[in-house]
């Protein structure tokens, strides 16, 4: 029935726009076991948030679809708390609705913060991106950013990112500012699963489906207990009545709100149960393989794949990440200049199944064969491309 649907060689990664990841072993199976029978989804989050919090030393989390739902509901949850009233009017707020975030953090995807209806208070300049200085943000400029109507700081994490989070922490903890930490494409290594709230983020935010290996529409989003109620709370169906609603309770403690909110605004970002134990099972395995196995089996590929093209004319092949298991390995294809990378990657798009290869923007000469979405099945073509 789907014989004719386009299909492509994934040596980019993990991007949606390519389908995300492979799953892990036992998803599907996973999947196909929560198809046969009915589930109260939000005993099915309840136990999503026990596995989470296990995971990860965070008092509690949820599935969300998506990490960019994460940072959606992140905002709602800081911004409503637990008052019924205030989810019912997002993303109007009678509250405070600044988050504070390093102009060097700014991306795309903290669209999903303004449309929850968070007001962007931007601090600090990349001065080094820019090649105009030495310094980026500093933690003094987040402190005198703080008033009366701050919500949240954001923190996007990266191994490059400044001022380091345990900084940030020591402004906003002490006055009483939640911060929240987007850490959508942290894996590997698997330490990072709890590193962020063991440093005192108060909301984390990961994809599920890239290197965890879940569904591609899934993300994880976890921390403090309270907040991850308000998400659950704004996110899940709501509609019932008040006095027939029986939460479990270590997950939503129903004696801490009046009612129940008329669907929240993260309705829209729901997920079914599969999804959910999908997740829960792609999280075990990640845990259970380990970052010296997974990069090893990484490694393999770009080896064979490495060793088998040639470089190109004034340029280079090399892998990268080799001894580093807390990265992603990839084959590096270097050329002798920008133009010539751009128009080896346009024949490779153009090819009646189109290679898809990774790129950076600040290397532009650069091109690079991903392996974490590579099948078997695709080296053999994907080593012809390169060649050819």
């Amino acid at each position: 029935m789907y014989s004719d649907l386009p299909t492509v060689i994934n040596a980019a990664g993990t991007l949606t726009r390519l389908s995300a990841g492979p799953l892990a072993p036992g998803v599907l199976e996973a999947m196909a076991a929560a198809d046969r029978v009915s589930l109260d989804m939000c005993g099915v989050q309840a136990v999503a948030s026990r596995a989470i919090a296990a995971a990860t030393g965070a008092e509690a989390g949820m599935v969300t679809s998506g990490a960019a739902a994460g940072l959606l509901l992140s905002a709602a949850a800081v911004m409503a708390g637990l008052n019924v009233g205030r989810m019912n009017s997002l993303p109007q707020t009678d509250g405070p609705d600044e988050f504070i975030m390093s102009r060097g953090h700014r991306n795309g995807y903290d669209h999903a913060l303004r449309a929850a209806g968070a007001k962007l208070v931007e601090v600090g300049l990349p001065e080094p991106l820019a090649g105009s200085g030495i310094r980026d943000a500093e933690p003094w400029e987040y402190e005198v950013a703080i008033g009366p109507q701050t919500a949240a700081i954001v923190y996007v994490a990266s191994p490059q990112s400044l001022p380091h989070l345990q900084e940030v922490v020591a402004i906003a903890r002490p006055r009483g500012i939640p911060v929240i930490v987007d850490a959508a494409a942290e894996l590997p290594p698997a330490e990072n699963l709890r590193r962020f709230a063991a440093a005192g983020a108060d909301l984390v935010v990961f994809s599920g489906g890239k290197l965890l290996g879940g569904p591609a529409g899934t993300g994880l989003l976890f921390g403090r207990a309270d907040l991850i109620m308000s998400a659950a709370l704004q996110s899940l169906d709501m509609d019932m009545h008040f006095a027939d609603w029986a939460p479990p309770a270590d997950f939503i403690d129903r004696t801490r709100v009046r009612g129940l909110p008329r669907q929240g605004i993260g309705r829209c970002c729901k997920v079914g149960k599969h999804d959910v134990l999908g997740l829960l099972v792609a999280l075990d395995h990640f845990l259970a393989e380990g970052d010296a196995a997974r990069h090893a089996r990484w490694l393999s590929v770009c080896e064979r794949i490495g060793a088998a093209i040639d470089a190109p004319e004034g340029g280079a092949v090399s892998v990268t990440g080799a001894q580093d298991t807390g990265r992603v390995p990839m084959v590096e294809i270097r050329f002798p200049d920008p133009e010539s990378a751009r128009r080896f990657n346009q024949r490779l798009l153009t090819r009646a199944v189109p290679v898809h290869l990774a790129r950076k923007g600040l290397t532009p000469e650069r091109l690079y064969v991903n392996p974490t979405c590579l099948r078997e099945s695709e080296i053999a073509t994907l080593i012809e491309a390169l060649q050819g």
